[in-house]
């Protein structure tokens, strides 16, 4: 077991980590503290090992996408009754775009790869997929 270190004042982008083998002691320390962190609190645990930078990213962008099309219709719908309105709305289509260009560089090649492939294999564009057909089954007319 390794773990990195990146020395004070270095930066991290386009400099490599020195990499520090723990000893055996320490490789013995870390895993009683991950036995006790597992068995305390399981439900926490768990939790936080299936969260990912990716995940959570992916969510933000979600999340401010749909901010972004609420602003843009109430930018829309604002400039019709104020100016002052309408400019807020604006800045807030601003604001959520910022944060979105901010969350995708955050993401990575890596993690925009990871996103896109389950959208392509179905899982995002299936239940997409699924809904679609549930209302269309129910507004479904009978013709017996």
């Amino acid at each position: 077991m390794t773990l990195d270190v990146v020395q004070p004042g270095a930066a991290p982008v386009g400099r490599k980590a020195i990499t520090v083998p723990l000893s055996p002691e320490e490789q013995k320390i870390l895993q009683e503290i991950e036995k006790s962190f597992y068995e305390h609190d399981p439900q926490f645990s768990r939790k936080v090992s299936e969260s990912t930078v990716y995940r959570v990213a992916g969510r933000n962008l979600k999340w401010l996408a749909l901010g972004f099309v609420a602003a843009f219709a109430f930018t829309i719908w604002s400039f019709t009754q104020s100016l002052f309105l309408g400019v807020l709305g604006f800045l807030v289509m601003l604001g959520c775009a910022f944060f979105f260009e901010r969350n995708l560089r955050r993401l990575g090649r890596a993690g925009w790869q990871s996103l896109t492939s389950n959208m392509r294999s179905g899982s995002l564009g299936g239940s997409v997929n699924r809904a679609g057909k549930r209302v269309r089954d129910r507004f479904k007319r009978d013709n017996n």
